[in-house]
C-alpha cells in the first residue's frame, strides 16, 4: 500500500518539518555549501530561491514532471518534503539525506532539537460543498449525525474532524488526522462552487528527549514506520477511500 498512496487520491505529498529552540544563522556561506551539498546527490534540485519572507528554499524545477522534491531553511526550522513521490522509500531516501547532512553543516545540537513532524498528505479534487460531502459520508449513521444532518440543518457549513491520540506512554510521541474542507460559506449560499482539494492530513510527531532517543535519521525512519502502519491501516481504508468513492458517486 506504501507505494500507491498517488493511486488512491489526486495528489500525494509527504512533508517533514525539524522545528528548533533557538533560531538558525542563515548566513550566505554555510547555507550555499549545505544546498550544494543536497544539489550534488540530487542534481535535479537546482532551484534556488528566496521568498518573501526571507526563507531559503532549495527545489527541483516544477515545470520538470509531476513529481517534485524541495527543501527550506526558516528561521526556526528545517522543512523538506516531496510532491508526488513514485514511492514513500523515494521520500525516506531524501529525509536520510537531508537529515544526515544537516547536523553538520547548519551546526545543530541535540539540545536545540525541539520536535520532528512528518505529515502525509491526501488531496481529493471535488466541486461542492465540502463539508456536507465529508459529513455525509463520516457521520451519517454516527450519533452526532442527527445534529449535522438533521431537519434543522439547510446546509453544512464545518464538518472537519480532528483528532490527536499518543502512541507511547510518555506522550511524546503522537499522531493526528485531520480532514480539511476550502468550501467557504460564500461558495455555500451562492451554490457555485470551485473544484478544489478537499484534503486529509496525517501527521506524526516526535518531541524531543536528549537522553534517549537516537539520531535525527533514526527518529525519521521511525515516523515514517509509524505513518506508513497509520495510513495503509486506518487513515486510508476509513477516510480517504471512502471519501473518494464518495466523490467517484456524484460526478
Amino acid at each position: 500500500m506504501c507505494a500507491g498512496f498517488n493511486s488512491v487520491c489526486d495528489d500525494f505529498f509527504v512533508s517533514c518539518r525539524l522545528f528548533l529552540k533557538l533560531d538558525l544563522r542563515l548566513e550566505r556561506e554555510t547555507v550555499l555549501h549545505f544546498f550544494d551539498r543536497i544539489r550534488k546527490e540530487i542534481p535535479t534540485m537546482n532551484r534556488f530561491r528566496r521568498r518573501e519572507d526571507g526563507c531559503l528554499v532549495l527545489e527541483e524545477d516544477p515545470g520538470v514532471g509531476t513529481a517534485r522534491r524541495w527543501m527550506r531553511l526558516e528561521p526556526g526550522s528545517l522543512r523538506f518534503g516531496f510532491f508526488g513521490p513514485p514511492d514513500v522509500a523515494d521520500v525516506r531516501r531524501l529525509g536520510r539525506l537531508i537529515l544526515e547532512q544537516a547536523p553538520y553543516h547548519l551546526t545543530f545540537s541535540e539540545l536545540d532539537y525541539d520536535h520532528l513532524e512528518l505529515v502525509y498528505g491526501f488531496d481529493l479534487e471535488y466541486r461542492g460543498n465540502h463539508d456536507q460531502l465529508v459529513a455525509e459520508t463520516l457521520w451519517a449513521d454516527h450519533p452526532m449525525g442527527q445534529f449535522v444532518l438533521g431537519d434543522n440543518a439547510r446546509h453544512v457549513i464545518d464538518a472537519q474532524p480532528y483528532f490527536g491520540i499518543a502512541i507511547n506512554e510518555e506522550c511524546d510521541l503522537q499522531a493526528y488526522v485531520e480532514t480539511k474542507s476550502r468550501t467557504t460559506t460564500f461558495e455555500v449560499r451562492m451554490g457555485e462552487y470551485e473544484r478544489q482539494a478537499l484534503s486529509v492530513f496525517l501527521t506524526l510527531r516526535k518531541y524531543w528527549n536528549v537522553d534517549t532517543d537516537g539520531s535525527l535519521v533514526e527518529t525519521a525512519e521511525r515516523l515514517f514506520d509509524h505513518a506508513d502502519e497509520l495510513a495503509s491501516e486506518k487513515v486510508v481504508p476509513l477516510l480517504v477511500g471512502p471519501l473518494a468513492m464518495a466523490i467517484a458517486s456524484r460526478l
